[in-house]
């Protein structure tokens, strides 16, 4: 199996073994996370939380998550498709414990036939099971699309009806400054959409730009310069632009340009300092002071003992930690609770407990209800660091630093 020692033909075939011993790893994966998932779901004690929390939280994706390094939702992904795989698609499983399929083909099946009731999901599962082995994932989501469709046309329709009432924004983070930005929405739509960008490109001088680059300028101009009857783009943006709020977490030698150190974006994460500059200087900037230790990067805190944090207090908390404290979770901390660490004392509120930065975390719903109902996780959070210590229930221990633009 030496790389260097083996022909060409003989790196594909080795390529091909390796792929099969990796789908029944991954096979032996399902199985173990179909049982950990079954574990955790039997193992609270009866009567310690309430029974419609418990029946909404199982919190095996968080040890998930923490253990391989996913993020919760990646890990809860993977629990679900060994879940589905365990008990409803047995023959996918078995195909891919031989190595005859990879596992994105599993995870095509468990996705697309988990919209059918298990009887038609059966039919489609054994109509689609010989075809597989010589598909490749995209085939593999295609061939399902079509057969799931003749199995439960009604469905179908309906699907793609409720799927339209839940139409959204979608807003990813990219490297190297970039976003990507867009929609989900029905397909004729986008169509049309494309249609209209189209049009609007091919009226945009080239100034050295590709086609794409056209195609992206005339969205954003679309969007962001949109056009009021008798005003051009240039004017409607001089005086009739919508507001927003753009927030960078910067130091001031960078802003000053004696430092190139990354800054903050809010909603995003690290920025070039050339970039927060721009964004600091841009016309309109309201600036708002935060004060931070400089050995640290941690906020510094004031000692309010009321249980609701001021309004300062729940600026620096959302600041310094960025996104929810739990490890891998990315919820943004203004989306996120602010929570007590040490519980506030509503009887001596100066006893412990204190609503400061340095007792406060900021938790997601999701990590704040299971920090505080379930039995077995625990957390802490040092001081001077601002790392959050967190304890599983399995005794495991992980940790996680703040957010902030000094990581």
């Amino acid at each position: 199996m030496d790389p260097e020692k083996l022909s060409h033909a003989g790196r594909i075939d080795a390529l091909k073994a390796l792929e099969r011993h990796a789908a029944w790893i991954q096979a032996q994966q399902a199985h173990i996370l179909a049982a950990l998932d079954a574990d955790v779901q039997g193992a609270l004690p009866e009567g310690k939380w309430n029974e419609s929390i418990e029946g909404e939280w199982n919190f095996a994706c968080e040890e998930v998550a923490c253990a391989l390094k996913l993020s919760g939702t990646t890990a809860a992904k993977r629990l679900q498709v060994a879940r589905e795989l365990d008990s409803h698609y047995p023959t996918t499983l078995g195909m891919l414990e031989r190595g005859e399929i990879c596992y994105m083909q599993a995870v095509a099946v468990t996705e697309a036939c988990g919209v059918l009731d298990p009887l038609l999901a059966a039919q489609v599962e054994a109509t689609i099971a010989e075809k597989m082995p010589g598909l490749a994932t995209g085939q593999t989501r295609r061939a399902l699309a079509r057969h799931i469709i003749r199995a439960d046309p009604h469905g179908a329709e309906e699907r793609h009806r409720k799927r339209k009432r839940e139409r959204q924004m979608v807003h990813h983070a990219q490297d190297d400054g970039m976003a990507m930005w867009g929609a989900i929405l029905p397909a004729e739509q986008a169509a049309r959409m494309n249609q209209a960008v189209d049009a609007h490109a091919a009226t945009l001088p080239d100034e050295g730009r590709t086609l794409e680059q056209k195609r992206v300028d005339a969205l954003f101009d679309l969007v962001v310069n949109r056009t009021s009857t008798g005003t051009t783009g240039a004017e409607h943006a001089s005086g009739g632009r919508s507001a927003a709020v753009v927030q960078i977490t910067v130091p001031l030698d960078v802003l000053i340009g004696e430092s190139e150190e990354p800054a903050q974006l809010k909603g995003y994460g690290p920025i070039t300092a050339g970039q927060a500059r721009k964004i600091a200087f841009a016309e309109g900037t309201i600036w708002r002071r935060l004060i931070i230790e400089p050995k640290t990067g941690v906020l510094v805190k004031t000692d309010p003992t009321t249980y609701k944090p001021t309004a300062e207090t729940e600026r620096h908390v959302i600041a310094r930690d960025g996104r929810c404290t739990f490890p891998t979770c990315q919820m943004p901390a203004h989306r996120c609770d602010l929570d007590h660490i040490q519980p506030f004392n509503h009887d001596d509120p100066a006893a412990g407990g204190q609503t400061v930065p340095g007792n406060l975390g900021s938790l997601c719903r999701r990590h704040h209800v299971m920090k505080t109902h379930h039995p077995g996780w625990r957390v802490t959070r040092d001081a001077d660091t601002g790392i959050a210590t967190w304890t599983a229930p399995t005794g495991h221990v992980y940790t996680n630093s703040p957010h902030n633009y000094l990581e």
